[in-house]
């Protein structure tokens, strides 16, 4: 297949959507803010690698290879994301008595697992930002060099009066943001100036020898080296939440740009929040959930991929129970539906096939349209069951979607629940309302001996057959 010139993608610098191209025909470059591994990876945090990996499955749907790149923040990420504080993973390793990177090589691989279960493909270049100390040194003499540089007392900071193209992708300005003009600085000069070499105390446990002193880097620095690195500069996109967009985007292109005279990248890709309730995320109202906390409760990770899909990557998804509980039960709907096409040996007209064709496509590729796409997906499977929509979705379109469509299909049957033991849960529930325990525990011990699992949620109970 030969790549597709007529893709459309969201430039978060520009404010539009534009045609997408590439520095190098054919191939897509693309870098990807990784994780700070001092904690596991909360459902909100897996979204931007979901929405990441829909970027690059679509891309080699359209027939581009795919040159990628993801950091993993091991060092110098400082709590509160600013330039105060303690590093997060070496905090969390004082808390374990634990070394850091004990610390974060047990987080990567939580991280990678999950990953892994959502069907995210890894980058093919995943570099944690110990293993690029002299790489980010470099970039700092070089910054020094330029005279952008300042020394204070705690570290080597970035001037960012002498980048004036500081708020191109926040759009924000530079105005009334001078040394003491609105916040109390310290030793800053301007509220935007950061740190690119922090000093530390001497029973800091990851420093190293530089020429300004022993130390570690800051976070933003490790980006810009990464990414330069292993990719030419412009690469053409850069990947991430929209949290990054006014702090650590923002300051990579300064550094980038300063460095090098050229523009970081060409695209810049940002996936919005996740809310859940319609709230924030707080451990304190016990509402900030794991890929295996929501598995422990019956679910498969498929369903949390399919409920990210039914939102467009650019729009905030707000996680409910309720919104779950229906993902899985739109799941196993298509799966359904699926074993019925399977079973077929009628053929389909092949211009309706390749009319469903040309619908996902065009949604896929108008700014990885998702819960368009899901749609065409519906309206293949009303189609007269046909081996050949069996095959349209599960060996075409699932190659973007990744919902492991044929596995679940070729699965027994136990993924349904028996309406013998939905009523039985039903009567449970209901019970429950009544509080009446001793009813509820009697229908639990029923299904429970039927051979199946019931789980309370918020929003009800979910059921899963015991192996």
């Amino acid at each position: 297949m030969t790549y597709n010139r007529d893709m459309k993608l969201y430039n978060t610098m520009s404010k539009q959507k534009e045609e997408f191209t590439t520095v190098q025909p054919g191939i897509a470059q693309i870098y990807s803010c990784g994780p700070t591994v001092y904690n596991t990876a909360h459902i909100g945090n897996l979204r931007a690698y979901i929405c990441g990996d829909i970027l690059k499955k679509t891309l080699r749907f359209n027939g581009y290879q795919i040159e990628d790149v993801m950091n993993i923040t091991d060092v110098g990420h400082l709590v509160g994301d600013g330039d105060d504080g303690e590093d997060k993973v070496e905090t969390t390793a004082r808390k374990l008595g634990l070394h850091p990177l004990q610390i974060a090589q047990k987080f990567t691989d939580i991280f990678m697992n999950d990953l892994k279960r959502l069907n995210v493909i890894p980058a093919k270049h995943i570099v944690p930002a110990t293993q690029c100390i002299d790489g980010m040194i470099n970039l700092i003499n070089t910054l020094e060099a330029k005279g952008c540089t300042y020394r204070t007392s705690d570290g080597i900071y970035f001037d960012a009066s002498t980048f004036p193209d500081y708020y191109q992708l926040s759009k924000g300005s530079l105005e009334g943001n001078l040394g003491g003009a609105r916040v109390a600085l310290g030793e800053k000069r301007n509220i935007n100036d950061f740190a690119l070499w922090k000093f530390v105390s001497p029973n800091t446990i990851q420093k190293w020898d530089s020429p300004w002193g022993v130390g570690c880097p800051g976070w933003h620095i490790e980006c810009s080296a990464i990414s330069m690195q292993y990719l030419p500069v412009p690469f053409d996109i850069h990947t991430g939440g929209v949290d990054h967009i006014p702090v650590h985007h923002t300051n990579e292109i300064a550094q980038t740009q300063t460095a090098t005279g050229k523009k970081m990248c060409n695209f810049w890709f940002h996936n919005e929040f996740m809310t859940i309730d319609g709230g924030k995320m707080s451990k304190s109202l016990g509402n900030v959930y794991t890929l295996d906390d929501l598995i422990n409760q019956g679910y498969d990770p498929m369903h949390l991929r399919l409920l990210m899909l039914q939102t467009i990557y650019r729009s905030v998804l707000n996680f409910t129970f309720t919104a779950l509980n229906g993902a899985r039960e739109n799941y196993r709907n298509i799966v359904t539906a699926l074993r019925r096409h399977q079973a077929s040996t009628t053929p389909t007209d092949p211009q309706i096939i390749n009319e469903l064709r040309h619908a996902f496509t065009d949604a896929i590729n108008n700014d990885l349209n998702t819960p368009t796409a899901l749609a065409v997906l519906h309206q293949a499977l009303k189609q007269p069951n046909s081996q050949d929509i069996y095959q349209l979705i599960t060996a075409e379109f699932d190659q973007v979607l990744s919902l492991s469509l044929a596995a679940a299909v070729s699965t027994e049957e136990n993924t349904i629940i028996p309406d013998a033991i939905n009523e039985l849960a039903a009567q449970r529930l209901a019970a429950k309302k009544q509080r009446d325990w001793a009813t509820a525990d009697a229908l639990r011990n029923k299904i429970t001996a039927a051979g199946y699992q019931i789980n309370d949620t918020v929003d009800g109970y979910t059921i899963t057959k015991i192996n």
